[in-house]
């Protein structure tokens, strides 16, 4: 026994509104998972004199190319000239960034030295996926995404944070843009 079937199509207007219903919940689902870390930073009160929040453990501004660190909201090092990424290897700009390892004579697993050799990150204090993270290096050239430091800094740094600690990396007029 054969059965003949009619295949309907929805109407335009009815496709329509399920489309632009599907594309607004996506868009509020969106809002909703980057509201919480984004209001909770416009939220929390400024540490005077940067962009970063009183939750920070480090700062970087990406404006002034300089890095500060915090314990309870106050500064305990900087502002240190730091050396950001570059055109297309921008250090990734964060609200609320954790450690997550430290190495004291790391070596790059992507970059090499002029000896062929994988190039040192000395004092690396890993803080974004991707390799990121805080090391020893010259401060007058872009990186390729690190926040490098002198080496005295460098060493600061890695004595001073700790993993789970959080790094904010911003864009000091973007913070005080969207304050007011």
């Amino acid at each position: 026994m054969s059965t003949n079937r009619i295949t309907r199509f929805p109407r335009p207007a009815v496709l329509v509104a399920l489309v632009t219903t599907a594309i607004a919940l996506i868009g509020v689902g969106t809002a909703l998972a980057a509201t919480p870390a984004a209001q909770a930073f416009h939220e929390q009160p400024l540490v005077p004199g940067t962009p970063c929040t009183v939750t920070a453990n480090a700062c970087v501004d990406l404006d002034s190319k300089q890095s500060w660190l915090f314990e309870g909201g106050k500064i305990t090092h900087g502002p240190v000239p730091v050396a950001i990424g570059g055109p297309g290897k921008e250090t990734p700009v964060g609200h609320s960034l954790r450690v997550y390892r430290k190495e004291e004579l790391h070596r790059s697993g992507e970059y090499t030295a002029t000896n062929g050799e994988p190039a040192p990150m000395p004092w690396s204090v890993f803080f974004q996926d991707g390799g990121i993270a805080f090391h020893e290096g010259r401060v007058d050239t872009p990186s390729a995404g690190c926040v490098r430091l002198t080496k005295e800094n460098a060493m600061t740094w890695y004595n001073n944070l700790e993993v789970g600690d959080q790094v904010q990396v911003v864009s000091a007029a973007a913070v005080h843009a969207a304050r007011g």
